[in-house]
């Protein structure tokens, strides 16, 4: 299976996907521990990429979503945005009604 196939089959068959340097435990950039943080205050079980471990991966989250940065946030199969996106949304509220009904 290559890349991208492997990336669109995580993105789709979870449904909370967020692609990050490190895990949630182990944050590898500060913008990656703000994307886990704001999941985790949302009370959100998520499954997390770590994009370090693969450079395949790494770059080729950039271009499945044509988005050049991570943390990468997927919902449903949908891109939503990175760690700035994110904590707008979560600001808002606009995040947590979207993670409500994810499934």
């Amino acid at each position: 299976m290559d890349t991208q196939a492997k990336i669109r089959e995580t993105v789709t068959s979870n449904p909370v996907v967020l692609y990050m340097k490190g895990s949630p435990k182990f944050p590898q950039c500060g913008f990656s521990s703000l994307a886990a943080q704001i999941l985790n205050a949302c009370g959100t079980e998520f499954v997390a990429i770590d994009v370090l471990q693969d450079m395949d991966v790494r770059e080729g989250i950039k271009q499945y979503a044509n988005w050049p940065t991570i943390p990468q946030l997927y919902v449903n199969g949908e891109f939503i945005g990175g760690a700035d996106i994110m904590r707008a949304m979560y600001e808002s509220g606009e995040l947590q009604a979207l993670l409500k009904d994810a499934k």
